[in-house]
Protein backbone atom coordinates (compact mmCIF):
# COMPACT_ATOMS: atom_id res chain seq x y z
CA UNK A 1 0.00 0.00 0.00
CA UNK A 2 3.06 2.11 0.86
CA UNK A 3 5.63 1.05 -1.49
CA UNK A 4 7.89 0.97 1.03
CA UNK A 5 10.76 -1.17 0.21
CA UNK A 6 12.47 -1.68 4.00
CA UNK A 7 10.70 -2.28 7.45
CA UNK A 8 12.49 -1.35 10.70
CA UNK A 9 10.44 -2.92 12.99
CA UNK A 10 11.24 -0.79 16.17
CA UNK A 11 12.24 -2.83 19.58
CA UNK A 12 9.30 -3.73 20.69
CA UNK A 13 8.79 -7.93 20.76
CA UNK A 14 8.22 -7.56 16.67
CA UNK A 15 11.43 -6.79 16.27
CA UNK A 16 12.15 -10.42 17.10
CA UNK A 17 9.46 -12.08 15.27
CA UNK A 18 11.19 -14.60 12.86
CA UNK A 19 7.48 -14.88 10.90
CA UNK A 20 8.33 -11.15 9.83
CA UNK A 21 11.20 -11.63 8.75
CA UNK A 22 10.76 -14.45 6.66
CA UNK A 23 7.61 -12.32 5.17
CA UNK A 24 10.23 -9.54 4.49
CA UNK A 25 12.64 -11.54 2.82
CA UNK A 26 9.38 -13.40 0.69
CA UNK A 27 8.24 -10.30 -0.27
CA UNK A 28 11.32 -8.42 -1.49
CA UNK A 29 11.47 -6.33 1.44
CA UNK A 30 14.61 -5.04 3.50
CA UNK A 31 13.92 -5.87 6.77
CA UNK A 32 16.02 -3.79 8.75
CA UNK A 33 17.23 -6.13 11.07
CA UNK A 34 19.11 -9.74 11.88
CA UNK A 35 18.89 -12.33 9.26
CA UNK A 36 15.91 -14.46 10.27
CA UNK A 37 18.14 -17.61 11.11
CA UNK A 38 20.03 -15.64 13.82
CA UNK A 39 16.11 -14.79 14.90
CA UNK A 40 15.61 -18.48 14.60
CA UNK A 41 18.62 -19.13 16.61
CA UNK A 42 18.78 -16.55 19.95
CA UNK A 43 14.71 -16.89 20.21
CA UNK A 44 15.90 -20.41 21.40
CA UNK A 45 17.64 -19.74 24.92
CA UNK A 46 18.71 -23.83 24.50
CA UNK A 47 20.29 -22.91 21.00
CA UNK A 48 21.88 -19.89 21.78
CA UNK A 49 23.56 -21.85 24.96
CA UNK A 50 24.43 -24.54 23.00
CA UNK A 51 26.22 -21.87 20.61
CA UNK A 52 27.83 -20.18 23.43
CA UNK A 53 29.20 -24.00 24.77
CA UNK A 54 30.44 -24.76 20.94
CA UNK A 55 32.29 -21.06 21.13
CA UNK A 56 34.24 -21.56 24.63
CA UNK A 57 31.54 -19.05 26.12
CA UNK A 58 31.33 -19.43 29.56
CA UNK A 59 27.70 -20.19 30.76
CA UNK A 60 26.43 -21.55 34.24
CA UNK A 61 25.42 -25.72 34.89
CA UNK A 62 22.05 -26.08 33.40
CA UNK A 63 19.37 -28.83 32.04
CA UNK A 64 18.04 -28.14 28.58
CA UNK A 65 15.50 -30.77 28.48
CA UNK A 66 12.61 -31.17 31.27
CA UNK A 67 9.61 -32.65 30.47
CA UNK A 68 8.77 -32.30 33.77
CA UNK A 69 8.90 -31.22 37.32
CA UNK A 70 10.33 -34.25 37.71
CA UNK A 71 13.26 -34.30 35.22
CA UNK A 72 14.30 -30.90 36.98
CA UNK A 73 14.52 -32.43 40.69
CA UNK A 74 16.54 -35.59 39.02
CA UNK A 75 18.98 -33.12 37.31
CA UNK A 76 19.34 -30.83 40.84
CA UNK A 77 19.86 -34.10 42.80
CA UNK A 78 22.33 -35.67 39.83
CA UNK A 79 24.41 -32.08 39.62
CA UNK A 80 24.51 -31.21 43.40
CA UNK A 81 23.25 -27.66 42.59
CA UNK A 82 22.70 -25.63 45.61
CA UNK A 83 19.35 -23.61 45.94
CA UNK A 84 18.64 -21.36 44.58
CA UNK A 85 17.88 -22.17 40.87
CA UNK A 86 16.08 -20.69 38.30
CA UNK A 87 13.68 -22.07 35.92
CA UNK A 88 13.29 -19.75 32.23
CA UNK A 89 11.02 -20.21 29.32
CA UNK A 90 13.24 -21.40 26.07
CA UNK A 91 11.33 -18.54 24.11
CA UNK A 92 10.74 -16.39 26.69
CA UNK A 93 12.40 -12.67 27.37
CA UNK A 94 11.42 -9.51 29.70
CA UNK A 95 11.42 -11.45 32.52
CA UNK A 96 8.45 -12.98 31.66
CA UNK A 97 8.17 -17.32 31.90
CA UNK A 98 11.27 -17.13 34.62
CA UNK A 99 10.91 -17.93 38.21
CA UNK A 100 13.63 -18.64 40.69
CA UNK A 101 13.32 -21.94 43.06
CA UNK A 102 15.28 -21.65 46.85
CA UNK A 103 13.77 -24.56 48.23
CA UNK A 104 12.50 -28.16 46.96
CA UNK A 105 9.56 -27.41 48.23
CA UNK A 106 8.61 -24.56 45.90
CA UNK A 107 10.12 -26.42 42.72
CA UNK A 108 6.90 -27.93 41.33
CA UNK A 109 4.45 -24.65 42.19
CA UNK A 110 7.34 -22.88 40.79
CA UNK A 111 7.99 -25.54 37.43
CA UNK A 112 4.13 -24.87 37.33
CA UNK A 113 3.61 -21.59 37.12
CA UNK A 114 6.59 -20.66 35.32
CA UNK A 115 5.30 -23.32 32.33
CA UNK A 116 2.20 -21.64 32.27
CA UNK A 117 3.07 -18.13 32.05
CA UNK A 118 5.82 -19.11 29.26
CA UNK A 119 2.81 -20.87 27.62
CA UNK A 120 0.17 -17.73 27.39
CA UNK A 121 3.23 -14.95 26.89
CA UNK A 122 5.26 -16.97 24.40
CA UNK A 123 2.93 -19.75 23.16
CA UNK A 124 5.30 -22.49 24.49
CA UNK A 125 5.65 -23.35 28.08
CA UNK A 126 8.54 -25.43 27.34
CA UNK A 127 11.60 -24.31 30.28
CA UNK A 128 14.62 -25.07 31.14
CA UNK A 129 16.66 -25.05 34.54
CA UNK A 130 19.76 -22.97 35.38
CA UNK A 131 22.43 -22.56 38.36
CA UNK A 132 21.35 -18.95 40.29
CA UNK A 133 24.21 -16.13 40.94
CA UNK A 134 23.00 -14.76 43.90
CA UNK A 135 23.82 -11.11 43.76
CA UNK A 136 25.52 -11.32 40.16
CA UNK A 137 26.04 -8.05 38.23
CA UNK A 138 24.25 -7.78 35.20
CA UNK A 139 26.39 -6.52 32.08
CA UNK A 140 25.09 -6.22 28.48
CA UNK A 141 27.13 -5.86 25.90
CA UNK A 142 26.57 -3.88 22.36
CA UNK A 143 27.54 -5.20 19.43
CA UNK A 144 26.76 -4.19 15.72
CA UNK A 145 27.55 -6.35 12.45
CA UNK A 146 27.46 -5.72 8.81
CA UNK A 147 26.83 -9.59 7.49
CA UNK A 148 29.97 -8.86 4.97
CA UNK A 149 32.62 -10.30 8.27
CA UNK A 150 32.65 -7.52 10.34
CA UNK A 151 31.62 -6.73 13.72
CA UNK A 152 32.12 -4.46 16.74
CA UNK A 153 30.99 -3.55 20.09
CA UNK A 154 30.02 -0.37 21.70
CA UNK A 155 31.27 -1.67 25.17
CA UNK A 156 28.85 -2.27 27.96
CA UNK A 157 26.02 -1.28 29.97
CA UNK A 158 25.33 -2.04 33.49
CA UNK A 159 21.49 -3.04 34.37
CA UNK A 160 21.98 -4.67 37.04
CA UNK A 161 19.55 -2.22 39.18
CA UNK A 162 16.33 -4.33 38.25
CA UNK A 163 12.70 -4.55 39.74
CA UNK A 164 10.87 -7.79 38.98
CA UNK A 165 13.71 -8.46 36.27
CA UNK A 166 12.86 -5.81 34.59
CA UNK A 167 15.67 -3.13 34.24
CA UNK A 168 15.16 0.18 35.94
CA UNK A 169 18.78 1.94 35.90
CA UNK A 170 21.40 1.56 33.20
CA UNK A 171 24.12 3.20 32.42
CA UNK A 172 27.79 3.09 30.72
CA UNK A 173 30.21 2.34 31.19
CA UNK A 174 30.37 0.01 33.84
CA UNK A 175 32.23 1.79 37.08
CA UNK A 176 35.16 -0.02 37.93
CA UNK A 177 35.39 -2.65 35.21
CA UNK A 178 38.68 -3.92 35.05
CA UNK A 179 39.63 -3.75 31.22
CA UNK A 180 41.12 -6.88 31.54
CA UNK A 181 37.88 -8.25 32.19
CA UNK A 182 35.80 -6.15 29.71
CA UNK A 183 38.20 -7.83 26.73
CA UNK A 184 37.04 -10.92 28.04
CA UNK A 185 33.35 -10.61 28.42
CA UNK A 186 33.40 -8.27 24.67
CA UNK A 187 35.46 -10.53 23.32
CA UNK A 188 32.80 -13.22 23.86
CA UNK A 189 29.91 -11.20 22.89
CA UNK A 190 31.66 -10.90 19.78
CA UNK A 191 32.73 -15.01 19.53
CA UNK A 192 28.95 -15.37 19.59
CA UNK A 193 28.07 -12.94 16.94
CA UNK A 194 30.76 -14.20 14.12
CA UNK A 195 29.67 -17.63 14.62
CA UNK A 196 25.87 -17.27 14.11
CA UNK A 197 27.03 -14.57 10.98
CA UNK A 198 25.09 -11.96 12.42
CA UNK A 199 23.98 -8.37 11.20
CA UNK A 200 22.80 -5.40 12.79
CA UNK A 201 22.83 -4.18 16.25
CA UNK A 202 21.97 -6.81 19.07
CA UNK A 203 22.89 -6.63 22.82
CA UNK A 204 24.84 -9.79 24.59
CA UNK A 205 23.58 -9.96 28.36
CA UNK A 206 26.49 -11.48 31.01
CA UNK A 207 25.86 -11.97 34.73
CA UNK A 208 29.52 -11.04 36.69
CA UNK A 209 30.03 -12.65 40.45
CA UNK A 210 32.53 -10.89 42.13
CA UNK A 211 33.91 -7.37 42.17
CA UNK A 212 34.17 -5.98 38.42
CA UNK A 213 37.99 -4.83 38.95
CA UNK A 214 38.86 -8.08 39.64
CA UNK A 215 40.55 -9.37 36.00
CA UNK A 216 39.54 -12.83 36.70
CA UNK A 217 35.47 -12.18 38.69
CA UNK A 218 33.89 -15.37 36.64
CA UNK A 219 31.37 -14.09 34.27
CA UNK A 220 28.31 -16.46 32.02
CA UNK A 221 26.75 -15.53 29.23
CA UNK A 222 22.86 -15.37 29.79
CA UNK A 223 21.13 -14.71 26.36
CA UNK A 224 21.78 -12.68 22.89
CA UNK A 225 19.07 -10.15 22.28
CA UNK A 226 18.73 -9.99 18.54
CA UNK A 227 17.35 -6.43 18.20
CA UNK A 228 17.80 -2.71 18.76
CA UNK A 229 16.77 -1.96 22.57
CA UNK A 230 14.95 0.47 24.41
CA UNK A 231 18.80 1.39 26.21
CA UNK A 232 19.84 1.67 22.69
CA UNK A 233 20.55 5.03 23.22
CA UNK A 234 22.61 5.16 26.83
CA UNK A 235 25.77 3.15 24.32
CA UNK A 236 24.70 5.27 21.60
CA UNK A 237 25.57 8.50 24.29
CA UNK A 238 28.60 6.89 25.56
CA UNK A 239 30.20 6.15 22.51
CA UNK A 240 28.75 8.80 20.00
CA UNK A 241 27.33 6.31 17.35
CA UNK A 242 23.84 6.27 16.07
CA UNK A 243 22.74 2.55 15.99
CA UNK A 244 19.64 3.00 14.58
CA UNK A 245 21.32 4.99 11.65
CA UNK A 246 23.75 2.23 11.44
CA UNK A 247 21.33 -0.26 11.03
CA UNK A 248 19.34 1.17 8.23
CA UNK A 249 22.97 1.63 6.67
CA UNK A 250 24.12 -1.47 7.09
CA UNK A 251 20.42 -2.82 5.86
CA UNK A 252 21.56 -1.09 2.68
CA UNK A 253 24.48 -2.74 2.25
CA UNK A 254 27.38 -0.79 4.30
CA UNK A 255 29.77 -2.23 5.84
CA UNK A 256 31.07 -0.98 8.76
CA UNK A 257 34.26 -0.26 7.12
CA UNK A 258 31.75 1.96 4.84
CA UNK A 259 30.42 3.97 8.21
CA UNK A 260 34.31 4.38 9.74
CA UNK A 261 33.08 1.99 12.35
CA UNK A 262 35.79 -0.48 12.89
CA UNK A 263 37.16 -1.13 16.45
CA UNK A 264 39.57 1.11 16.84
CA UNK A 265 37.56 4.02 15.82
CA UNK A 266 34.82 2.87 18.59
CA UNK A 267 36.04 4.59 22.31
CA UNK A 268 33.87 5.71 25.44
CA UNK A 269 33.59 9.32 24.90
CA UNK A 270 30.80 10.10 28.34
CA UNK A 271 29.00 8.60 30.97
CA UNK A 272 25.42 8.02 30.17
CA UNK A 273 22.69 6.93 32.04
CA UNK A 274 18.53 5.88 31.77
CA UNK A 275 16.66 5.75 34.00
CA UNK A 276 12.80 4.05 34.08
CA UNK A 277 10.17 4.88 35.75
CA UNK A 278 8.49 1.59 37.45
CA UNK A 279 5.76 0.50 39.63
CA UNK A 280 6.78 -0.99 42.76
CA UNK A 281 5.23 -4.42 43.31
CA UNK A 282 1.71 -4.02 45.56
CA UNK A 283 2.28 -0.43 44.47
CA UNK A 284 -0.83 1.53 43.38
CA UNK A 285 -2.49 5.16 42.77
CA UNK A 286 -1.83 7.53 40.40
CA UNK A 287 0.74 9.42 39.21
CA UNK A 288 0.09 12.52 39.57
CA UNK A 289 2.73 15.13 38.61
CA UNK A 290 5.73 14.34 36.23
CA UNK A 291 7.98 17.02 35.16
CA UNK A 292 10.48 16.02 31.77
CA UNK A 293 14.00 16.29 32.38
CA UNK A 294 15.06 19.57 30.06
CA UNK A 295 18.70 20.53 28.58
CA UNK A 296 21.15 19.43 26.11
CA UNK A 297 22.68 16.67 27.97
CA UNK A 298 19.16 14.75 28.65
CA UNK A 299 16.90 12.58 25.97
CA UNK A 300 13.47 11.86 27.20
CA UNK A 301 11.22 9.08 25.24
CA UNK A 302 7.25 8.61 26.76
CA UNK A 303 5.03 5.96 25.63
Amino acid sequence: QTGATAIHPGYGFLSESYELARLCEEAGITFVGPPKEALHLFGDKVQARGLAVRNNVPVVEGCTDLPDAAAARAFIEEKQLPFPVVLKAIHGGGGRGMRVVRKWEELDEMFARCTSEAATAFGDGSLFLEEYLENARHLEVQVLADGQGGAVHLYERDCSVQQRHQKVVEFAPARGLSEELRKKITGSALKLVHASSYRSAGTVEFLVRGDLSDPNARFVFMEMNPRIQVEHTVSEEACQVDLVQSQLKIAGGASLADLGLLQDQISLKKVSIQCRMSMMPGGKGTLEKYNFPAGTTSFTQGG
